[in-house]
């Protein structure tokens, strides 16, 4: 049978590139002061009136769920990510104890993760109205007001106490003086923030939104043109604002070079549309944020991105959140989100979070590709395949996505048609690269399944000259001779040059320990096999081998354990069936039958799995 590696597993195409050379945003983050969610740490809370729309009306006592099982399984979900069903256990668990502090701020910080500001604001005014601090309830109702475009609300806010942070309080501050026409006044208040130890990058980037935002371009580019502002540019929302500025400049020349400087010859799909618009000389619109609620949208964001290494997921999540909410055609905000939701295997969430990215935006591809792999990995492997058909019909063109498509189809197992399509990507390569190995690696292993050894031999030659130090590479056709006994000093040579470089990995030492079974040398095999069975204890093929090896060198007793602990990981049935006639006549006899029919794939010079 085939050998149980990763050469079935599609590879996950990275998320659309948010921030480029993030390395260097670690200032900015020491600067913010932030460990986790540290930069909220003492807030106060936000003294607003209870809106009596909001008061929960007390249900009758024969209705009251039970409190305590009910914090518990929103708890429980909290703390596996599922947002969904936190909030759903926090709703429920209020209804009998609608003044709890902790079930309000659980059920506001569930709300704001799923972006739902609308409820989480409801709740945030009752758990403030207790005269509580905190910090997830004032996010909450800042956001509201910024979304109202109350600026006036959140400077009187601010004015009686309420706070999210030192720097975020006096970023907020200025946009909205800047909301409320207070144009000298806001100026003030980014220069502050510009004094400010370690955030002078931090507030000359708003500073230059702001000044953008009345026209004045001259004075936007000198700021960011400032040393002080350097670390922006390690930020891609950074390099977009300059360019656009640079571009109302008509400098468009200067744009260009800055884009090339900071991102290279590798562009995501905005970019690459960017770079190639002010190449043609169209002049491009400044709408990095074009107005103080987008000044605020793009605090958030801003903080979601310097934090998202080192903050808590949900607590950066909730920022990014907040910065679609209040401007909801931020799309780099939107694919965070969808990145973060990705990452904590809230794949149904992040289904919904790429398909909010419109067809028409240059992000829509990646977004595409990324929704395809949420689904895949939500157990809707169906709506995967579809979506990236369509989407390969549209774009036939396209290798990311016809390569992301074969993945799909690989994944379901319809390897005669992911055959076909790898082959459609492979033809679009005008001169192989050394990176374009995985695509003729992963058309190979779909060959080596269909049966098709000369065709995947082809492809795994081909790869090897493109990447001959490729363990996983070294070790596919290293496998697949001594599967067939074919060439087995030289598999076997290949093979121990792939557990050089890749020694912990479980699969390559099985092949390892099999070449030296195929090679009649099972003492040798001993060891490797046990270490791949300790690396991969639950791999039905790696346990079944085990068994087998045992066996060759006496150790029967241990090998029919073996055997039956292979049976309980589920083998495919072929193989269920060969490892129950082992356990029936041993190994010799089975080998014996195998060969008077004229099968040598399963004896020594085959595959013993």
């Amino acid at each position: 049978m085939p050998h149980s590696t990763p050469s079935t597993t599609p590879v996950r195409r990275p998320a659309p590139r948010l921030a480029c050379r993030l390395a260097t945003t670690l200032a900015l983050t020491m600067a913010l002061g932030v460990s986790g969610g540290a930069l909220f740490a003492g807030t106060t809370a936000k003294d607003k009136p209870a809106d009596p729309a909001t008061e929960a009306t007390p249900p009758a006592a024969a209705d009251l769920p039970d409190v305590a099982g009910a914090y518990l399984a929103a708890r429980q979900a909290a703390g596996t990510n599922d947002y969904t069903e936190a909030a759903r256990w926090y709703d429920l668990a209020l209804q009998a104890d609608p003044q709890n502090l902790s079930l309000l701020e659980g059920d506001v910080t569930a709300h704001l993760a799923l972006g739902d500001l609308a409820t989480a604001a409801k709740l945030a005014n009752l758990l403030t109205a207790t005269g509580s601090k905190s910090q997830i309830a004032a996010m909450a109702l800042l956001a509201d007001d910024a979304q109202r475009g109350d600026f006036a609300a959140i400077l009187k806010a601010q004015a009686d106490g309420a706070t999210i942070g030192q720097v975020m309080d006096q970023l907020i501050n200025a946009w909205s003086e800047v909301g409320i026409g207070k144009m000298s006044d806001a100026t003030a208040t980014f220069d502050k923030i510009i004094a400010t130890p370690g955030m002078q990058a931090f507030g000359l980037y708003h500073k230059a939104l702001a000044l953008a935002q009345t026209g004045d371009f001259e004075g936007a580019e000198k700021l960011l043109s400032d040393p002080g502002a350097a670390a922006i540019q390690s930020l891609r929302r950074g390099v977009l604002a300059q360019a656009e500025i640079l571009s109302q400049l008509e400098r468009a020349p200067d744009a260009v070079a800055l884009i090339d400087k900071n991102f290279g010859p590798v562009l995501d799909d905005g970019l690459r549309d960017l770079r190639t618009r002010l190449v043609a000389g169209q002049v491009i619109p400044f709408d990095v944020a074009r107005t103080p609620q987008e000044g605020i949208a793009e605090a958030f964001y801003t903080l979601a991105t310097v934090m998202a290494d080192q903050a808590d997921e949900t607590f950066t999540l909730m920022n990014a959140r907040i910065a679609t909410i209040l401007r909801p055609d931020h799309i780099e905000a939107k694919l965070m989100v969808a990145r973060i939701l990705d990452k904590l295997q809230q794949f149904d969430l992040a289904v919904a979070a790429y398909a909010a990215i419109p067809e028409g935006d240059p992000a829509y591809v990646s977004a595409a590709v990324g929704q395809a792999n949420a689904a895949m990995e939500a157990g809707r492997p169906e709506d995967a395949v579809t979506l990236l058909k369509a989407l390969a019909d549209k774009r036939p063109m396209d290798r990311g996505v016809l390569t992301a498509y074969g993945d799909a189809l690989r994944r379901q197992d319809h390897c005669d048609a992911a055959i076909a399509v790898y082959g459609k990507a492979i033809a679009l390569i005008a001169t192989p690269q050394a990176s374009d190995w995985p695509l003729y690696y992963r058309r190979g292993g779909c060959e080596y399944a269909q049966n098709d050894w000369p065709a995947a031999e082809a492809d795994y030659k081909a790869a090897l000259a493109l990447a001959p130090n490729e363990p996983r590479l070294l070790n596919e056709l290293g496998y697949g001779y001594v599967d067939r006994g074919e060439h087995l000093d030289e598999a076997l040579a290949m093979i121990q040059k792939a557990v050089a470089a890749a020694p912990d990995q479980g699969y390559i030492i099985d092949s390892l320990a099999w070449a030296y079974f195929r090679l009649g040398r099972y003492q040798d095999a001993v060891a490797p096999q046990e270490k791949a069975s300790l690396l991969m204890p639950v791999d039905a093929v790696v346990t079944d081998h085990l068994g087998d090896v045992y066996w060759m060198v006496g150790r029967k007793r241990e090998a029919q354990y073996q055997w039956h602990r292979a049976l309980s990981f589920n083998p495919e049935d072929k193989d269920a069936a060969r490892i129950r006639r082992k356990l029936e006549v041993g190994l010799d006899q089975v080998m014996k039958d195998e060969k008077a029919q004229g099968d040598t794939t399963k004896a020594p010079g085959g595959n013993g799995g």
